[in-house]
């Protein structure tokens, strides 16, 4: 009975172990045709999936392709656009240059012919003048003999104030227009002071100041003087002249109180004595012209070196007057330069940023061949 019952369990556990398998082998096959299915449908998304990149990738060649020719064309189109302006702007500096350097040959030749004349017109004026101081001079010499004469007809202040004036009316007639200087000038302007004559001196500026000269004869010193010396007593001509001396000293002091007021006038003035050995007797007296000019800044001046004075301020007016032209021609010579330089540095900055597109044309072709490279992979 227990054998019976051992061999039925036995078929009972073995039946199970058979169900059991064969659930399982029935389990595993569902579990393979679904997954076989699922495969299935995995591979074909991945088809679909693969052709569509392969597709898109197809695609995507063809525009790098299309993008690669257009940045090609741009960039042959970019470099004969860059030489053609590079060929239009040296074309244009190359005419530039030359028309520059043919104005300037005309305005060299135009100054150069304007400044011959000008000189030369200058030069024989000057000779010109030049010849009149020497007659000038031969008639002041024989003017300047009869002493005794002049005494007689020098018998007044007012005869000798007149005769001075008069003098040198005369030479500033000769010497310049009416227009360069002016007779009995104001100094100060507005007042009852009065010049005998007042030069008018060009400078740079606008400004003409004034140059005073002023005649003064102290008469009878000089006379004494002469006496003095014509009778031998070399103690009282001592005297005489050192009484000449102060009176001169005196006149000055008078010229450079009343007449020199700078910015009207030059810190200087002219006194002019109308006799010629009145004036070598003041010339020969020791340091005495240099402390009239130190002291009181006035220049003595005789007959004969006032024509040489005035000769040499004559020609400083006219050299002045060229100088003034000299310099609007050299200031337009200086507005031509610093235009020509703005323009040079124009163009400089239109080369850099040539320049800077060619860098960056340089850059974009380079990324092209990368590109290039990396579809040839």
């Amino acid at each position: 009975m227990n054998t019976i019952l051992n061999d039925t369990s036995t078929l009972i556990l073995a039946l199970i172990l058979v169900v059991g398998i064969a659930a399982i082998i029935v389990f595993v096959s569902l579990l393979t045709k679904k997954s076989e299915r699922m495969q299935a449908r995995m591979l074909g998304r991945l088809r679909h999936e693969n052709e569509q990149q392969a597709r898109a990738i197809e695609l995507l060649g063809a525009n790098l392709e299309m993008t690669v020719s257009r940045m090609n064309e741009l960039s042959d189109s970019m470099e004969a656009r860059q030489d053609r302006l590079r060929r239009t702007l040296d074309e244009r500096m190359t005419l530039m240059t030359q028309a520059n350097d043919l104005k300037l040959d005309k305005m060299r030749e135009t100054v150069s012919e304007k400044l011959d004349g000008r000189l030369a017109e200058s030069f024989k004026a000057v000779n010109s003048e030049l010849a009149n101081v020497h007659r000038g001079l031969g008639e002041m010499r024989e003017l300047s003999t009869g002493v005794t004469d002049l005494k007689k007809m020098l018998g007044n202040v007012k005869a000798r104030g007149v005769w001075g004036e008069v003098q040198l009316r005369t030479l500033m007639e000769q010497m310049f227009s009416p227009g360069q200087y002016i007779e009995n000038a104001a100094i100060p302007a507005g007042s009852q002071t009065r010049v005998e004559f007042a030069l008018k001196l060009p400078t740079a500026s606008e400004a003409e100041p004034l140059l005073p000269i002023d005649s003064k004869f102290p008469q009878e010193d000089y006379l004494r003087l002469t006496e003095a010396m014509d009778s031998g007593d070399r103690a009282f001509a001592e005297k005489c002249a050192a009484q000449l001396e102060r009176a001169v000293l005196e006149q000055a002091k008078r010229i450079s109180d009343k007449y020199i007021r700078p910015p009207q006038t030059v810190d200087f003035a002219v006194m002019f004595l109308p006799v010629e050995s009145l004036y070598a007797e003041v010339a020969r007296r020791e340091g005495l012209i240099e402390r009239l000019q130190q002291k009181y800044r006035v220049l003595v001046a005789g007959p004969a070196t006032l024509c040489a004075l005035l000769t040499s301020l004559q020609l400083g007016l006219r050299t002045c007057t060229l100088e003034k032209r000299s310099g609007e021609i050299l200031a337009m010579m200086d507005e031509f330069r610093a235009e020509f330089t703005r323009f040079d540095e124009s163009v400089q900055r239109l080369s850099q940023r040539l320049d800077q597109a060619g860098a960056e044309l340089d850059a974009v072709q380079s990324r092209a061949k990368k590109i290039s490279r990396l579809l040839d992979r």
